[in-house]
């Protein structure tokens, strides 16, 4: 039996929940909406405060369905009443990041600076000149838009310049030695 898929779903106060046909699971909360369509064969029951998630059968893909569909419902509740966040750093000599209204500037060491607008739903935060802070209700979204934001210069292994997480370790190389 999947341990997370079994787990009961506990509802915040202040957080409305509204399952229509074909599993379309629709959370209001403080924080904002989020709707999403999960697998049909999933049965999602709303008892009292709690969410439950069973599966019909012992097949694979509906085992590994059901740990998804709990995790995904679970993620919707914590996104619409604290919301998430990620922590980027911005590391190396004249690197830095600037806000300009919705859009992030980043100069890293490229001959032109790099524009990145702000998704929907997305807010990003300077704390600092090198510390970006992505904040958002989904966490899919929030972690892809950080993912971007790192790829366009991602840490390199002997200085450690570049984008990271801030808590990625990042595994650094002995650089050149001179001859003898």
């Amino acid at each position: 039996m999947s341990r997370i898929g079994r787990m009961p779903i506990a509802i915040p106060a202040g957080v409305t929940v509204d399952i229509a046909e074909n599993n379309k699971v629709t959370i209001k909360g403080p924080k904002g909406t989020l709707e999403r369509i999960l697998p049909a064969e999933m049965d999602i029951k709303m008892e009292g405060s709690e969410i439950t998630v069973s599966r019909p059968n012992d097949l694979k893909k509906m085992k590994s369905l059901h740990g998804l569909t709990r995790t995904l419902i679970n993620n919707m509740v914590i996104g619409v009443n604290e919301g998430f966040e990620k922590k980027l750093e911005v590391n190396g000599v004249g690197y830095r990041a600037q806000k300009q209204g919705k859009k992030l500037v980043l100069s890293l060491g490229y001959s032109h600076p790099v524009e990145m607008e702000d998704p929907e739903g997305i807010e990003t935060v300077l704390d600092g000149q090198n510390i970006i802070i992505v904040k958002g209700i989904n966490k899919e979204k929030v972690g892809q838009y950080a993912a971007e934001i790192r790829a366009k210069r991602a840490p390199e292994p002997y200085k450690g310049k570049g984008i990271k997480y801030a808590d990625e370790v990042i595994r650094r190389k002995v650089g050149k030695t001179g001859k003898k």
